[in-house]
């Protein structure tokens, strides 16, 4: 039975690596650690999967450069990076973000949520819950589906262009695209909530026994207009998806490069 690494090695092993000094006796410390959380990916996603009913994807064991590369970026410890293990759920909207994420809360004992909708990181939109087993922290990344198309595409400028992109950096024109794309993903996902929670209100007066007719009348012309607005919405995200998707499939480049 192999013994379990310390915390005190895996953070000596994070600072050889933030420092891009090691060795293949490393490279195998850290593939063991990687593949410590193994099973705990496990348990997690068949949780999902049989109990919410929901296919994650993701991976079992963050890569070796993606683990680098976070430690030269961020100020944390090896030890402290709770995505080693992660998987992704991606949902409709934001209705159905924030009932995965509450559901997910109840599934595992011990869950911790980063909300980075409000407050984006470099117009990264995402709920992150993470969820501790027997000492493992699996990153569970909730996104809606307009989330994911800007991911993608910010993924993909990363990698074709200049992988300082998602954080932030490279080209201004792209960054002033990913950070415009962003924010009419956010307007249109919370126009779409507000509408529903409308729609959901009216519904519950509609039920009230006493109501006049002209109450009934008021609230008829209501939901007229509410559906009207509702068929602009459905339109506007066909266009934003389409948007995205031609994006992705033939990204932009730098002025210069152009």
């Amino acid at each position: 039975m192999a013994t379990e690494i310390s915390k005190t090695q895996i953070d000596r092993l994070g600072d050889r690596l933030r420092k891009g000094n090691i060795t293949d006796s490393d490279l195998r410390l850290l593939d063991e650690y990687r593949r410590s959380f193994t099973a705990t990916y496990g348990t997690v996603a068949s949780a999902i999967r049989h109990q919410l009913n929901l296919e994650p994807t993701g991976r079992p064991a963050k890569s070796t450069t993606s683990i680098a590369e976070k430690l030269r970026r961020e100020s944390i410890r090896l030890s402290q990076i709770q995505d080693i293990a992660g998987c992704r759920l991606v949902v409709s909207d934001l209705s159905e973000q924030d009932r995965v994420t509450g559901s997910l809360a109840e599934l595992f004992p011990t869950t911790n949520e980063i909300d980075r909708r409000q407050k984006p990181s470099h117009g990264y939109r995402a709920v992150h819950v993470i969820v501790k087993l027997d000492t493992k922290a699996v990153e569970i990344q909730v996104r809606t589906t307009l989330q994911q198309l800007w991911a993608e595409l910010s993924e993909k400028l990363s990698d074709l262009i200049d992988p300082t992109i998602k954080y932030g950096g490279g080209d201004a024109s792209l960054q002033m695209l990913l950070t415009k794309t962003s924010t009419v993903v956010a307007k249109q996902e919370e126009t779409e909530l507000d509408l529903l929670r409308t729609q959901q209100t009216l519904t519950g007066l509609s039920s009230e026994s006493e109501m006049t007719d002209d109450d009934s009348k008021t609230i008829i012309d209501l939901q007229k207009i509410c559906d009207s607005y509702q068929t602009v919405l459905i339109e506007t995200r066909r266009e934003l998806i389409e948007l995205f998707q031609s994006l992705i499939e033939n990204p932009p480049r730098p002025k210069q490069e152009a």
